[in-house]
């Protein structure tokens, strides 16, 4: 057995409170009728109330909230097989980790902006495999095309600028990387995805991706920055100076558009340029969301059967009863014998 919002058991501890609460409001009653009077005369002049159906009432309706409280933590038991085919596109993101994305014009900086978005592109894939790479001076494999979308969202987590030790913005090498990551199938179901914030600074990325192109792979674009330049924080604990260069002058991060542009358009994809809300992913899964599907493959799951309607409905029997049971004492009549004018 497992539940389907284990959190809902907190609500338990409303129970013994409301039982609590009965327990007290009886107890005060008893005390105001034998304040009032003698008992035994009280309850013979105020026999229309029963006591004990009252008690059955008030127990009604503590159960009636212990069974509804069951049936919100959903309890599952019992499974059933479930053969799930899945279609969709292989899509692999290229996630540029160099210095230059700590610049903090998209908040809190660009590097963490990228990740939180891009985990939220993951949430939305419904059926397509997805890999990651970073990259900076050189690129790395995170993970292989997968559909385990909760591993490929932890691998994301370990992308830091710590993650490659060169830096720089080695695009073409990325690019390279991401292809070699789809393997052997058709490119019309593949989608590469650059979210980068610099220039290139190795090899040419637009031949690259007139090889992409070739095998018929759509590259989508998001450039992470301003033409002008934008400074990039270094912070050492509250301390807070910029990066520089070799001869102590201040470095700037430039977005290079025109080749990233370059990139999107050789291959029929998409170039978006990040703003100060976000960096754009809504529009490229949309884009990519389009693309033709293909199979890939169907897989057996072990479902759980959903049980909260068991609990639900013994709440509801609960609160109907509850509603239609009387706290009326029932009155004997006794025969007077007949009367006679």
């Amino acid at each position: 057995m497992r539940f389907g919002d284990p959190f809902a058991f907190w609500f338990l501890i409303f129970v013994p409170a409301l039982a609590l609460v009965y327990w007290w409001g009886f107890r005060r009653k008893k005390r105001a009728l034998a304040a009032f009077g003698n008992p035994s005369l009280v309850t013979k002049l105020a026999n229309l109330a029963s006591s004990g159906r009252q008690w059955a009432k008030s127990g009604l309706i503590v159960g009636g909230f212990l069974f509804l409280i069951l049936a919100l933590v959903q309890p599952q038991f019992g499974t059933k097989m479930e053969l799930i085919h899945r279609r969709g596109v292989d899509l692999v993101i290229a996630l540029d980790t160099s210095l230059s994305m700590l610049a903090e014009d998209i908040r809190p900086n660009r590097l963490t902006r990228a990740r939180y978005e891009i985990a939220d592109l993951i949430d939305r894939l419904e059926g397509d495999r997805v890999g990651l790479i970073a990259f900076a001076g050189r690129s790395h494999v995170l993970c292989p095309l997968t559909l385990d979308y909760g591993a490929a969202k932890l691998f994301l987590n370990s992308a830091t600028t710590d993650l490659i030790p060169v830096q720089g913005t080695a695009l073409a090498d990325a690019m390279r990387n991401g292809l070699r990551a789809f393997g052997s199938s058709e490119g019309k179901y593949q989608a590469f995805l650059l979210i980068t914030d610099g220039e290139n600074h190795v090899d040419d990325p637009v031949a690259v991706a007139q090889e992409a192109a070739e095998a018929g792979v759509r590259i989508f674009v998001v450039g992470v920055g301003t033409p002008d330049g934008e400074l990039i924080p270094v912070r050492d604990g509250d301390r807070v100076d910029y990066l520089k260069d070799q001869s102590g002058n201040i470095v700037k991060t430039r977005l290079d558009e025109p080749t990233l542009r370059a990139i999107a358009e050789e291959t029929g994809g998409l170039y978006v340029r990040a703003g100060g809300g976000g960096i754009g992913l809504q529009v490229v899964y949309e884009q990519i969301s389009q693309m033709e599907k293909r199979d890939l493959g169907a897989r057996k799951y072990s479902q759980y059967k959903h049980r909260f309607q068991w609990p639900l409905g013994l709440a509801l029997i609960c609160f109907l009863s509850e509603a239609l049971l009387s706290d009326r004492r029932r009155q004997k009549e006794e025969w007077q014998g007949r009367f006679e004018q």
